[in-house]
């Protein structure tokens, strides 16, 4: 039984002024093939799936030849049709050289964005049966924040999205994958799939499952699942910061053998999401900057610490609002981790920077409107040192205060990240982070933050939680509640 594995994912943010091209996905270690691929990532989907396919006797899994993701991360945006057609051209001609095979598994994200190419994973998984042929089955995992609808499985069979945020079971699907390929293969498992769009549009901000009603919707999915054998259920809750067609609120049921089932379930989900529409996008306070910050001051002072302030809106990395305003609040003993600057980052590497040197320099911003302008800081260098493949500088300023710089758009999601030998982290009474909810996970869940803010610039910037603010072309919002008068005939459905 032969499997190839390939691996095309991105969360592109079409609003972002800098493409992502052919260079961003060509580093060290990417493109990968063969065991480098297979081991790439094993605690994530492709360790899940690696990890259950190689306990089948008889299975041979294949690495093609696939980009990882860009060095970028999530803060670039369109993926240039040049880098798409590069490297999905490779994936093709390694299937055409390297086949027959029985099956294909697609390590994909769903929130891919692509110039001149309107659903992506839908193509590829196009491109891909048209070499391995109809007898073939192909699976897909994704990303809750996957933009998709039914074409993706018009293409291939299965699909298995992760079901939390934080997404803590991205190796459970990965593994969910691999064992319902390998029984599609032997015949035991024949897969029957509704998809049905339910017209939501939210800020992922707001798609937080520790809370109701999102815990309350992946619930109703895992009890279906449990009630009844061989039925998956996938939510997308949808990526609102890419300007594709197909955003917005999807689910998915696939059953084995049972269209009416797998009807019955998703027509269930739907019917359960519309009449919620309304809590779905009130679960969470978002507060502007200044607020933010002058409430964090006021627990500070309370000794409510540490102090979380989650600027979520920040697609570039660059953004420096929230600096600027502990700055002009005189907050201190604050950590702000990260603010992005490739160019201070090029100049500081040209320099030979290291630890105890003076800093005098304008950080971040001017990326795009979103990102305000730049900050100058003065202080000393307490941290030169590689993390993530590439270099970030801690800076001393003020009274207490540190900022790292880095490169690249950076999401702390866990405190150890931020461990090491430029500071103490028990030193800060208030840490600033850019990150949506990825952070509970290490900040939350864990209990080490006492008080949690999340906060956005004043205007309706990039990342907004006030979608209308943004320069949609290819998606009408009239179309999605809130923003319509949209009418939903499924949820009346019995």
């Amino acid at each position: 039984m032969r499997i190839a594995v390939l691996h095309f994912a991105h969360e592109t943010v079409t609003f972002l002024p800098n493409d992502t091209t052919l260079a961003d996905f060509t580093y060290k270690g990417s493109p990968a093939s063969g065991e480098a691929l297979l081991a790439h990532d094993p605690r994530s989907y492709m360790g899940g799936f690696v990890k259950v396919a190689r306990e089948y006797d008889g299975v041979e899994l294949v690495g093609i030849e696939s980009p990882l993701w860009p060095r970028t991360g999530t803060g670039s945006g369109w993926i240039t049709h040049e880098a798409y057609e590069t490297f999905l051209g490779r994936m093709i001609a390694g299937l055409q050289e390297q086949g027959p095979f029985e099956g294909v598994y697609l390590s994909l994200h769903g929130a891919m964005g692509v110039r001149g190419v309107a659903r992506p994973e839908a193509d590829i998984a196009r491109r891909v049966r048209e070499v391995v042929g109809p007898g073939a089955f192909i699976v897909g995992t994704f990303d809750p924040h996957g933009n998709e609808d039914a074409e993706f499985l018009a293409q291939a069979d299965m699909a298995f999205t992760v079901k939390y945020f934080p997404h803590y079971d991205s190796h459970l699907q990965g593994e969910r994958a691999a064992r319902m390929l390998v029984r599609a293969i032997r015949g035991d498992y024949t897969p029957a799939t509704v998809t049905v769009k339910v017209p939501i549009i939210t800020p992922t901000v707001l798609q937080w499952t520790g809370a109701s009603p999102w815990m309350d919707l992946v619930q109703r999915a895992l009890v279906w699942e449990a009630r009844e054998p061989d039925v998956y259920v996938n939510v997308f809750f949808g990526f609102p910061f890419a300007d594709v067609p197909d955003v917005g609120l999807t689910l998915q049921v696939m059953t084995n053998g049972n269209p009416a089932l797998a009807r019955k379930v998703a027509d269930d989900m739907a019917s359960w999401a519309w009449r919620r529409r309304e809590a779905l996008l009130n679960t969470a306070r978002v507060y502007p900057i200044p607020e933010g910050v002058r409430l964090a001051k006021e627990a500070m002072a309370r000794g409510e610490t540490p102090v979380v302030l989650a600027d979520h809106s920040d697609r570039s990395g660059y953004a420096t609002w929230i600096l600027r305003e502990v700055i002009g609040q005189g907050l201190s003993d604050v950590l702000i981790a990260t603010i992005a600057d490739a160019r201070a980052i090029d100049a500081l590497e040209a320099q030979g920077v290291k630890v105890g040197d003076a800093f005098d320099r304008e950080i971040g911003g001017l990326a795009d409107e979103s990102a305000g302008l730049p900050v100058r800081i003065a202080g000393t260098v307490v941290g030169a040192q590689e993390t993530h493949g590439t270099l970030w500088v801690s800076v001393a300023f003020g009274r207490g205060n540190v900022v790292v710089i880095s490169r690249y758009l950076t999401q702390i999601v866990e405190p150890s990240e931020l461990a090491g030998p430029a500071f103490e982290l028990a030193h800060f009474k208030a840490i600033v982070i850019k990150s949506r909810v990825h952070f509970r996970r290490g900040f939350d869940d864990s209990g080490f933050a006492r008080t949690i803010l999340l906060v956005e610039p004043v205007e309706p910037f990039l990342g907004t939680v006030r979608l209308d603010g943004l320069p949609y072309r290819n998606v009408d919002l009239k179309n999605f509640y809130p923003y319509g008068d949209v009418d939903f005939p499924q949820a009346r459905l019995p």
